[in-house]
């Protein structure tokens, strides 16, 4: 065993970095009555309207399953609508209705600050140098990812 403290791993802060980040989302998006991936589903649904739930789902990084339950209680909450394919009958594709896009704008000037916070804790070329560090270790932590074996 290696004699650096666990706390000191990268893996470590790396995971307590995103709790901070998860406990703050949720705490402002738990006032507009969202959910993490419903917030994430109705930004991207903002920026190219008209998805799937399969492309909901990566866009998540959740299951498509996981997506489908989503999807339907913000079709119940009408949030969003969905309308099958033109091009695949059994597609179903989600976009946002008026009242949802309200809801996200109202909740997006919420979550915005959080960034913007962050952005002012940077100069700039710490905040180039971040995100490229941030982006070098997303890679590595996705190459290192077990796949499962094939069938």
């Amino acid at each position: 065993m290696s004699e650096v403290p666990v706390e000191e791993y990268l893996c470590t802060r790396i995971r307590r970095a995103e709790q901070a980040l998860m406990g703050h989302h949720e705490a402002v998006l738990r006032a507009y009555g969202l959910t993490m991936t419903q917030y994430t589903a109705m930004l991207t649904l903002s920026r190219s309207d008209g998805r799937s739930g399969a492309q909901l789902a990566r866009a998540c990084g959740v299951s498509q399953q996981s997506m489908a339950t989503v999807l339907n209680g913000m079709q119940a909450k009408d949030l969003i609508t969905r309308n099958p394919s033109p091009t695949h009958a059994k597609v179903m594709i989600a976009t946002l209705t008026d009242g949802g896009r309200g809801l996200l704008d109202r909740a997006y000037q919420e979550v915005i600050v959080l960034e913007r916070a962050l952005t002012d804790r940077f100069s700039s070329d710490e905040h180039r140098q971040l995100c490229e560090l941030l982006d070098r270790a997303t890679a590595t932590l996705v190459e290192q990812t077990p796949t499962p074996p094939a069938r």
